[in-house]
């Protein structure tokens, strides 16, 4: 087992990097009618009253704090499906890379938590760090954390302002530390140059 200041790998027999399944992520945005969208976002302004009263006189400029804060919450909403899209393919991508494992006998041995050093399923979070994976400003756990909350992203109407502009980082969070902790420590990390993958953009919804 190899240690690398507080981090601890696991040792994987033999010298030869091991290819894993591919990386599918969608790079449609998910949102099929993006004025639905934003018929809900203005909703949602009107109904939690976040504009403050306004006299009369300075209607005009009621109306576009409304339509600002109305593009902000959609901004909000899409940031956070591409968040979910890049959790949702990165959970279906350590399924097929336990799989793989499985099939390997090289492999099979390092996710048995009775054998030590072991790894887990967040160890394959951490080798998507260690790898650099572009991702475009997605947060890669936060991401799994908006997947493991969410099965599907629900539609703008059904989120509150405060979660969309304060509390879905933290939720994503928490649920990702909450998942991570799941398997038996100690836990140890992937030597990420002994595995390779790609990753493919997809516009399949």
């Amino acid at each position: 087992m190899d240690i690398l200041g507080d981090r601890k790998f696991v040792e994987v027999p033999g010298s030869d990097t091991h290819e894993l399944p591919p990386l599918l992520v969608r790079s449609a945005t998910g949102v099929k009618r993006l004025d639905r969208v934003m018929g809900m976002a203005e909703a949602m302004v009107e109904r939690e009253d976040m504009v403050p009263v306004t006299p009369p006189d300075l209607e005009l400029e009621l109306q576009r704090r409304r339509m600002d804060l109305a593009v902000n919450l959609v901004e909000k909403y899409l940031h956070f499906v591409q968040h979910w899209q890049w959790g949702d393919s990165i959970v279906e991508w350590i399924r097929q890379c336990e799989t793989t494992f499985e099939a390997r006998a090289g492999l099979r041995t390092l996710l048995r938590p009775d054998v030590w050093p072991h790894a887990a399923r967040s160890s394959f979070v951490t080798l998507l760090e260690d790898k650099d994976v572009e991702t475009g400003g997605v947060d890669i756990e936060k991401a799994v954390g908006m997947r493991l909350t969410f099965r599907e992203p629900p539609p703008l109407k059904c989120f509150s302002d405060q979660f969309l502009f304060y509390l879905n980082h933290s939720v994503a969070d928490t649920a990702y530390q909450t998942w991570a902790r799941l398997s038996p420590s100690p836990i140890s990390s992937f030597p990420p140059e002994r595995f390779h993958f790609q990753v493919l953009t997809t516009s399949l919804e």
